[in-house]
């Protein structure tokens, strides 16, 4: 049975801004540290990873997965796991809306995992902290450090 993980945050940026991180695949490493590799395989007619294979360190090793993006919701950045060494599903959204206050975005980070092997609750705990942890707030660093 797939785990369910939903997180919110405020970012100090422009949507737009924020999407453009985001839609930056190949520097992922620069500010996720757990992955290592990213490769986009094929972009729609705007030049958007509509098929994107990671590889990341996860649990002492290295595992590959492959997303699969949909652009069909302006405000969602929505993806569906195609391929995965070690997962049976990995798919989730980030949804940016303007924020409250001039030049913020609210982001909402949701993801849907289901692993192949079982591992036990408190590293599955762990390790999904880790994940919220990178897609939120090493993001929102990401994107403010950028944001002149």
């Amino acid at each position: 049975m797939a785990d369910r993980v939903i997180e919110h945050t405020t970012i100090g940026a422009a949507p737009d801004a924020v999407r453009a991180v985001l839609l930056d695949f190949t520097r992922y490493p620069d500010w996720a540290p757990d992955l290592k590799e990213v490769e986009v395989l094929s972009t729609d007619e705007e030049g958007r990873g509509t098929s994107v294979r990671f590889r990341a360190a996860g649990f002492g090793k290295s595992t590959s997965y492959t997303l699969s993006y949909d652009y069909s919701d302006p405000t969602v950045l929505a993806w569906t796991l195609t391929e995965g060494d070690i997962t049976r599903k990995l798919d989730g959204f980030y949804e940016l809306l303007e924020g409250d206050e001039p030049g913020t975005t609210d982001v909402t980070y949701q993801l849907e995992a289901d692993l192949i092997v079982p591992i036990p609750g408190f590293i599955k705990r762990r390790t999904q902290g880790r994940i919220m942890h990178t897609a939120l707030r090493e993001l929102k660093s990401r994107v403010e450090q950028r944001t002149p």
